[in-house]
């Protein structure tokens, strides 16, 4: 086929993807399937070959990101349950003291959002915005915003969360180098959408407490809290898979193939292992210190996976389209456009995940859909392993920016601040695009000098 015909093909893919989502309302996993046979079909993949095409596509994705998203989710549980990350947003605030509560909540929420689903973070820690708001008497923004910024900087930027997980299995990034790219990104994202943004935005825009919501403020001064863990556990908790999988990323350049600490600290610090360690002390250490039986431990464990069975399973869908569209040639003639343009990389995945973002909603299956359309122009670019993280945070940056009506992080969080539309749109929505926006600005800077 002409590289025109390749190229026409991917764009009746994406079309047909949008269409099963947005107006057939069609479930992503499903439509990602769809769209894959579909895109098999009319790209020459032979009959007989096809459903090889798609266990290999779904099989090599799943192989590593179920096992890490699992893991993931296990440990982000515990730390729920027994008010682990209750602990680590009422210890930051403390310490930071209410005149820079901004900078406590915005950390915290990017804290707990690592190993907790966004939702979960903001019900968790939606209280201490109540109790600020009441007893300052600023907008509810002026705390909203911070805390949710870092919510949204750690649900989407830093492993082992789900998003840039997902892409870094797609396309083929290590995980260290993402963690510390989506750092780099995050803290001045999150600084600057949420820190600063929210004085700005709290000042045009002033929220009480919702009255439907009273009853989920904490309890009055004076009231003993609950027993929670310690700080230092929790953070020592979260740090553990983060420092390993860092550790194994930094002496894998700074030592010699070989070498024997190297070897063991790739099998130390890889996702699999660094996680199913922090996995199991948070077990004991969350669970059977506190008085938890096994039993209960169990049923948490299990309950942990109720969330992620659809995440996973889109990713590996998103997986087939990838190999797909690799296996009839699109993946290249993609590749060769993508070279053709003269746009950086970065720049490239920022805008696919964006287009499909805002056309559609999701995060999740912006990002597997861009991360699908890249992942052949990566794999016959050679890129270095810094550079393909980088690629992983712009597509995660692109998943971010505007949020709009058709995303249910934006109702979500208009119902617990009490929020029109037109308010949500205004704080919300820019503040997510700011985060969006400074992520690929940062990274841009980065492949800069890579």
């Amino acid at each position: 086929m002409s590289t025109f015909s390749l190229l026409f093909i991917a764009v009746l893919g994406i079309a047909l993807l949008l269409f099963l989502v947005i107006v057939v309302r069609l479930q992503a996993f499903l439509a990602l399937l769809l769209v894959s046979l579909f895109v098999a079909v009319i790209g020459g993949i032979p009959p007989a070959e096809i459903a090889g095409v798609i266990q290999t596509g779904m099989g090599n994705t799943l192989g590593y990101i179920a096992i890490v998203i699992a893991l993931g989710a296990m440990f982000g549980e515990m730390l729920q349950v027994s008010g682990g990350a209750e602990q680590i947003a009422n210890s930051l605030v403390k310490k930071f003291g209410e005149d820079k509560a901004q900078w406590a909540l915005g950390l915290a929420g990017l804290v707990i959002a690592i190993p907790v689903f966004f939702d979960v973070a903001l019900i968790l820690s939606i209280p201490l915005v109540y109790s600020l708001g009441r007893r300052t008497g600023r907008s509810l923004l002026y705390y909203a915003i911070p805390l949710v910024a870092g919510i949204a900087v750690g649900h989407s930027f830093i492993p082992p969360t789900p998003g840039p997980v997902a892409v870094a299995s797609l396309i083929g990034a290590d995980l260290g180098w993402v963690i510390l790219m989506g750092l780099l990104a995050g803290i001045p994202a999150m600084a600057i959408g949420g820190v600063y943004f929210g004085k700005k935005i709290a000042g045009k825009i002033h929220l009480d407490v919702p009255a439907e919501m009273e009853e989920a403020a904490p309890p009055p001064q004076g009231t003993p809290l609950k027993d929670l863990p310690s700080f230092t556990m929790v953070m020592t908790l979260v740090a553990v898979p983060l420092v390993l999988i860092l550790l194994n990323t930094v002496l894998g350049v700074a030592l010699p193939e070989g070498n024997p600490v190297r070897d063991w600290m790739a099998f130390i610090g890889h996702p699999f292992t660094a996680l199913t360690l922090v996995t199991l002390l948070s077990f004991y250490f969350l669970g059977t210190m506190r008085g938890y039986t096994r039993n209960d431990i169990q049923r948490i464990a299990t309950k942990s996976f109720e969330p992620i069975g659809m995440i996973i399973l889109v990713t590996g869908a998103g997986g087939v389209f990838g190999r797909t569209l690799i296996e009839t040639g699109v993946g290249e003639a993609l590749a060769g456009a993508m070279a053709a343009s003269n746009l950086p990389i970065i720049l490239l995945a920022f805008l696919i995940a964006t287009v499909v973002r805002v056309s559609q909603g999701s995060a999740t299956v912006s990002m597997v859909t861009a991360a699908g359309l890249v992942a052949p122009a990566v794999e016959m670019a050679n890129y270095s392993a810094p550079l393909v993280a980088a690629i992983v945070i712009a597509i995660a940056s692109g998943a971010t920016v505007l949020s709009h009506v058709n995303d249910s992080g934006f109702w979500l969080v208009g119902k617990f601040l009490g929020m029109s539309e037109k308010q949500t749109l205004q704080s919300w929505t820019v503040m997510e695009t700011i985060i969006g926006g400074v992520g690929l600005i940062v990274m841009l800077i980065v492949g800069f000098f890579l």
